[in-house]
């Protein structure tokens, strides 16, 4: 294929012919990265030339056409309100099994309503490898429609009964500083077994209720549930959980391999297909105590960018998924050899297909129980970054989406649940796609220590309206550790940031906080007086958390966002970006138990300011 045409192909399937650089320059693709997008997007090249799939012909810009607007809860046009964000797998509490749980997230609902909350925002709980439950990072989850067994509280089953050492076990895994997830699973997975024969003899169960669960779900969640049996047994032989790893007949979930592996584990199935409709008794559940303690949106659910490339999602609908590169990031400043996720993503020519299709089944997936969503990377909903398999991140290249198909089916699902949604617009994001968000009533997300300019950190008053605000996410320290630069520690001790570099960043310190002291003290805030150095006593930076929170809760934003680690002061990150082999990311547990949650003087002190600052109206 000539140049020209291969590049004529490219356009035509919405493959961008430049991708940025570290240094701000654009930098062409090439024609072979062409070739291997066009591939990964199951475009033959002989005589492609002549044919153009109607999902991504060129649409109309959102400005020609009446704009799809997400749902805005009517009481939000006369108030402001704020929340807590947290890992549901962090929650300590006297009864869980080691790992925060359903119970524990009805119980936190109760206790953020007394408090005069609104909301409770959490990390996916999206389903992820049973068979293999290190792989715990919530974002590279296995299927993004079904949810997290491991969040069950089993305790709370019907029939269920501790014995001297089962509690012994328990008490184990409770006292771990970080999350023991292959002794959860193991021990989740044999009590609910050893339930699993009697459940029907339970008078509170209503077999009716999950039989149409089970109807409800379909072959997705048929398929998900022989994929778990699958991986389980494919572990035993030493295959591996994932699908790429497995003997070439069982790969495709249609063979007739997997056919008769079927039949003779039908009850397998189905007892994984009870996992799943205990996971969503126990979490409508908990969204309904949350309506009750007066939380007036309730659980805010994050959604991943893509899934595991060998898990249950790719394996059951394979056709749907982008299949020789995977989800990244282009060199930047930060990663100047850019990012490869390892993620699958939905093909653009499929993602948005249909009466029922992959993007709006993904998101009433979350919806059916959430008054919010965050939709992480809110840039694919216009753009992805696709890497090529065998290639680095430089070797890939950006992909547009069906944007306007996919803000419409957005806000037809959301109207549907009353359910207001959250786009991470952060990072590397297209032109004017902050613009287009807002015009569809999608919130923004606003970072405190990302909001600065050449001339400091920006005042309260120009966050926008149409946002959440808060300090920090999981991929950050909390305001303490950021204060001490401990973030930046962490990137060197790790080998993410060459010592050079880490010298640069420190200094760059030292002028944000003279810069946060001063954008605080602009707005009226009360500084500790000792508040000079890195240094600070712990007592001087919670003072300073105090006084930032009622920072981001003067903002106009609509949501503000407390993270429940800066009220408990912990000293261990959730996640370094960049170090799965060399952090225990997406294990550490909170510090204090939930229960003496209400006795925390830093909780009780924010909180008392996120209420002066946001009265409920």
């Amino acid at each position: 294929m000539k140049s020209a045409e291969l590049d004529k192909l490219a356009r035509r399937h919405g493959i961008s012919p430049t991708r940025p650089s570290p240094d701000d320059r654009e930098v062409a693709i090439s024609g072979e990265t062409k070739r291997k997008i066009l591939s990964a997007l199951k475009i033959d090249l002989p005589g492609a030339a002549d044919h153009e799939t109607g999902a991504m012909r060129r649409e109309p810009k959102l400005a020609a056409k009446k704009i799809a607007r997400s749902f805005l809860p009517e009481f939000l046009s006369s108030t402001r309100v704020w929340g807590v964000s947290l890992q549901l797998y962090e929650l300590r509490s006297g009864r869980n099994w080691g790992i925060g749980d359903f119970e524990d997230l009805a119980d936190m609902a109760d206790l953020l309503g007394s408090l005069g909350g609104d909301f409770i925002g959490l990390t996916p709980l999206h389903a992820p490898f049973l068979a293999d439950p290190e792989r715990c990072s919530p974002y590279e989850p296995s299927n993004r429609q079904h949810l997290n067994p491991l969040y069950i509280a089993v305790d709370r089953l019907p029939g269920f009964a501790c014995s001297p050492e089962l509690e012994r076990q328990l008490a184990r895994l409770r006292q771990t500083d970080l999350v023991d997830y292959a002794g959860v699973a193991q021990i989740k997975l044999r009590v609910l077994r050893d339930l699993w024969p009697a459940w029907r003899q339970c008078d509170t169960y209503d077999p009716a209720d999950f039989d149409a669960f089970i109807a409800q779900g379909g072959n997705s969640l048929r398929l998900h549930a022989l994929f778990e049996c699958l991986s389980l047994s494919m572990v035993e032989r030493g295959a591996g959980a994932g699908w790429q790893r497995w003997p070439a007949d069982f790969q495709r979930f249609d063979s007739a391999a997997v056919a008769e592996f079927e039949r003779g584990h039908a009850e397998d199935v189905r007892f994984h297909m009870w996992l799943q409709w205990l996971a969503h008794r126990q979490l409508m559940q908990a969204a309904d105590r949350a309506g009750k303690a007066g939380l007036r949106i309730g659980l805010y659910l994050d959604l991943a960018v893509g899934e595991a490339v060998d898990g249950s999602a790719t394996w059951s609908e394979p056709d749907i998924y982008v299949s020789k590169a995977t989800i990244g990031s282009p060199p930047d400043p930060f990663a100047i050899d850019g990012q490869d996720w390892h993620l699958a993503g939905y093909l653009p020519s499929a993602i948005a297909a249909g009466d029922m299709s992959p993007f709006r089944r993904m998101l009433s997936a979350a919806m059916r129980y959430a008054g919010a969503i965050r939709i992480d990377h809110a840039a694919a909903l216009r753009r992805i970054f696709l890497v090529p398999l065998g290639s680095r991140p430089d070797g890939g290249a950006y992909v547009r989406y069906p944007a306007d198909r996919l803000l419409q089916i957005l806000a037809d699902v959301s109207a549907e649940h009353r359910c207001l949604v959250i786009g991470e617009d952060l990072g590397l994001i297209p032109k004017g796609l902050q613009d287009d968000l807002a015009a569809a009533h999608i919130l923004s997300y606003r970072i405190l220590s990302y909001e600065q300019d050449e001339k400091g950190f920006k005042p309260a008053d120009v966050y926008p309206v149409l946002a959440l605000a808060c300090i920090s996410t999981h991929d950050h320290q909390t305001l303490a550790g950021w204060w001490r630069g401990a973030d930046i520690q962490a990137r060197c001790e790790h080998g993410i940031v060459p010592p050079d570099l880490t010298e640069a960043h420190l200094e760059d310190r030292k002028r944000e906080r003279r810069n946060l002291k001063a954008a605080l003290k602009a707005a009226g805030l009360d500084l500790p007086a000792r508040l000079s150095q890195a240094r600070a006593s712990e007592e001087t930076l919670r003072e300073l958390t105090v006084s930032a929170y009622r920072f981001i809760a003067r903002t106009p934003s609509l949501l503000a966002a407390i993270r429940l680690a800066d009220l408990t002061d912990e000293k261990r990150p959730t996640n370094v970006p960049g170090t799965s082999d060399s952090y225990p990311n997406w294990k550490p547990k909170l510090s204090v138990l939930l229960a003496d949650l209400m006795s925390s003087p830093l909780l009780k002190s924010v909180t008392a300011a996120m209420r002066e600052e946001r009265p409920r109206e």
